[in-house]
């Protein structure tokens, strides 16, 4: 087994734990001086270790005489999105159909932790699917013909949803490349058609269509300055989901994203994290 470690300032600690959110194998320890953070991911193989160095720098290192089992949690339970979805970390081929008799009339998604990539269970991104189902029964009831961008994909879990709840096609972009191959294994995993994965900065990218449905799960730093572009990928009656900002971030960026022509009516606030649906005035 492989340990991949960095140390970083606590100032950063709430980033990290957004971005190792549900992986069982990740540990965030403060240390002694309270100033400094130790970040570590557990793998199975050295290439696994390497890959999340390449992204973020740090070390890694083998271990000797560890008990792999001793440091890995149990696997969580389902995750239950309004009445419609479960959520389910399982990587056993017979969980889906234990979970479709378990839970009958709901769609089945199987998010494993991959590497530096959680199942969905984090506030954010939680609180986006519930948003989701609550747009796409709107939508469907009006007999309204939609697509869904989800900027900022990490495991591909929204854009999956989306295409179960009823959009024609969804298009998922993320910049860091390793989250595009997760979320591409998987819409393979989970057998749905018509989901986009690629590689995309945001910032740098340019629009060349709209949609009717928006997420951007993205730090608030992020998505102050993507508003722009974030506006001309929707079309004008388009439903928009933002997340990823911290509490305290929150008036700050719904100013930014005001001065765009976005007005924001519902806002939800879980843990630290704010969650908000709004639309293009």
């Amino acid at each position: 087994m492989w340990v991949w470690s960095k140390l970083s300032g606590a100032k950063w600690m709430d980033a990290w734990e957004d971005r190792f959110y549900g992986n069982p194998n990740a540990v965030i320890s403060k240390l002694k001086t309270q100033k400094t953070v130790r970040v570590e991911v557990y793998t199975q193989t050295k290439e696994e270790a390497e890959t999340i160095k390449k992204q973020f720098g740090g070390s890694v290192r083998k271990l000797v005489h560890q008990n792999w089992a001793a440091i890995t949690e149990p696997e969580r339970p389902p995750i239950r999105i309004r009445n419609s979805v479960i959520i389910s970390g399982a990587r056993d081929d017979d969980a889906r159909s234990i979970l479709e008799e378990e839970f009958p009339g709901r769609h089945i998604i199987q998010i494993p932790a991959d590497m530096a990539f959680g199942t969905g269970d984090h506030a954010t991104t939680s609180t986006c699917l519930r948003f989701m189902v609550d747009i796409a029964k709107e939508r469907n009831a009006a007999n309204s013909d939609w697509a869904m961008l989800d900027l900022g994909c990490g495991s591909g879990v929204i854009a999956i949803a989306a295409r179960m709840l009823g959009a024609k096609n969804c298009h998922g972009m993320d910049f860091d490349p390793q989250a595009v191959k997760v979320a591409k294994r998987n819409v393979e995993r989970n057998g749905v058609n018509k989901v986009k994965m690629t590689e995309t900065d945001v910032l740098k990218w340019k629009p060349e269509k709209q949609w009717p449905v928006v997420v951007a799960n993205m730090f608030s730093t992020i998505l102050q300055q993507a508003f722009p572009t974030i506006v001309k990928a929707m079309e004008n009656d388009a439903d928009l989901v933002v997340s990823g900002i911290l509490h305290d971030q929150w008036d700050e960026t719904r100013l930014v994203a005001e001065k765009y022509g976005l007005s924001f009516n519902r806002v939800v606030r879980k843990g630290k994290w704010i969650t908000a649906r709004g639309v293009k005035l």
